[in-house]
């Protein structure tokens, strides 16, 4: 019975972040539209947490990081110059 409690959560947390990917703008209009909806019973914590992140730069599922971090920076190689 355990066993089957982890498989579900493992396969329906799977399937979130595959939907995520997929479809990004569809997924962030659900769940959206389910933070509102928990917002509105009261629920604040939940509707943060389902609250999705706001979309920065290029509008988002091009690839770029939403997050203001710089990206690590690339070191150069150089010849060795021998005497």
């Amino acid at each position: 019975m355990v066993e089957l409690l982890i498989i579900t959560a493992l396969v329906l947390w799977s399937a979130v972040v595959v939907f995520k990917k997929v479809f990004p703008k569809t997924a962030n209009s659900v769940f959206m539209s389910l933070s509102n909806s928990c917002s509105k019973q009261g629920w604040s914590t939940l509707a943060k947490w389902l609250k999705p992140a706001a979309v920065m730069g290029c509008g988002g599922s091009c690839g770029c990081s939403s997050d203001e971090s710089d990206s690590p920076k690339k070191i150069e190689v150089q010849a060795v110059k021998w005497k």
